[in-house]
Order: C-alpha cells, then structure tokens, then sequence
C-alpha cells in the first residue's frame, strides 16, 4: 500500500551487511556500561566525600558533561584526540573513550543515588566495627547500592546501546550503519531505516521487559 519492498530483507543480507555492526553495537555497549560503572563510581564517591578538593572536580565533570549533547562529544573527541597526540585512533576506539567518560556522569548520579539510598545506622555500624571509609565502601554500601539501582542500570545500558547509532556521525560501522549500507546497495533506504527501527525497537522492548521481571524480583527479596 505504501509501496515499500521488504524482499530483500533476508539472512543473507543480515550476515552480510547488518551483523558486523550489531557485533560492534553490542561490545560498545558492554565495554561502556563496565568503564562507565566503574569510572562512574569513582565520581560518586568524590561527590559524597565531604571534600572540596575532591567534591567540585567530580560535580563540575558530572554537570558538565550531563548538560552537552553525546553527538558533539563523540565529534570533539573523534577530532581532538588525533590533534592532540599526532595520529589518529580510528572511530572505534575514539567512539569506546567518548562512551565510557560520557556515561560515567549518568552512571555517577544513579550510584551517587544508591549510595545514598542505604540506612546510615548501616554505615555507623560498620564504623563502629573500626571500618575504614574505604572498607566501609566496598564491603558495605557498595554491593547494597549495586543491588538496589540494578534495574536503573540495566536501563541506562539500554539507553546507551540506542545512543550507539550516534556514532554513525564519525563514520563507525555500527548496527544502523548496516542497515543504512544495505538500503544503499540494494536501493531501498526507506525500507533499510524502517527495518532498523523495528530491530532496534524488539532488542530494546525485550531488554525492557526483562529488567521490569528483575526489578519485581529485587522488590520481593526486599
């Protein structure tokens, strides 16, 4: 009816033209949620130190980053870099860094969130104990924290493995740029983007229905 043509959408062309992207679409993601987790983490605990020296550096980075688009972040890092160091790195590598210190900020606000979502009497106890802060961290808050924000970081990471087609302004060969190929090769561009939006809408529906089936289960076990 409106004169779409889906026929060659097949296997064929998803080995060929679709799967080398969503392979990069995934290990983006994966590698970004882990750097950001932890780089994330860090900024956190700065924020919730109680210092200065340490406070102000993680809030204006946090803030900072929170409040500029990720498309000019991966343009700046894909052209500073390379000037900066004499040579360039590849849009893959320049895409893995931009990712991982620009969700690091979302990521330090959700942990900075579960950190303070913990009884203090649990931090007094641990104290009490003769914890030092950093033990108290590790051994105490830390894994509390990780488990109550899991469905929000399972959310964040859906929410960055959409930003992943952002990379397709420096030229990576991400799941988008698949099918954005194919619909060029096989003179269907319109079809190409409708089919990549449906891909991406499964993949993201179904990560979403199974962090909500986590997300009850936390709320049992609490």
């Amino acid at each position: 009816m409106l004169g779409l043509d889906l026929s060659f959408f097949d296997l064929e062309m998803l080995r060929k033209f679709v799967l080398q992207g969503f392979i990069f679409s995934v290990q983006l993601t994966v590698v970004a949620t882990f750097g950001g987790i932890v780089f994330g983490t860090l900024l956190a605990l700065m924020r919730l130190s109680g210092k200065k020296i340490l406070m102000w550096p993680a809030m204006v980075y946090v803030n900072g980053m929170r409040s500029i688009p990720l498309v000019m972040v991966i343009l700046w890092f894909y052209l500073l870099i390379p000037f900066l160091i004499g040579k360039p790195i590849g849009a893959e590598i320049s895409a893995v860094i931009t990712f991982i210190v620009f969700e690091a900020a979302y990521f330090s606000e959700i942990m900075r969130a579960g950190i303070q979502s913990i009884p203090r009497g649990q931090v007094f106890a641990g104290q009490a104990l003769g914890m030092t802060y950093g033990q108290n961290m590790r051994l105490v808050v830390l894994p509390q924290a990780f488990r109550n924000m899991l469905p929000v970081l399972l959310t964040q990471t859906i929410i960055l493995f959409q930003d992943t087609s952002l990379v397709y302004a420096i030229g990576a060969y991400d799941m988008l740029k698949g099918f954005t190929n194919a619909g060029k090769i096989y003179g269907r561009p319109e079809e190409a983007y409708l089919l990549a939006a449906v891909v991406y809408f499964v993949i993201c529906f179904g990560l979403s229905w199974l962090v909500k089936r986590l997300q009850a289960k936390i709320a049992i076990v609490r």
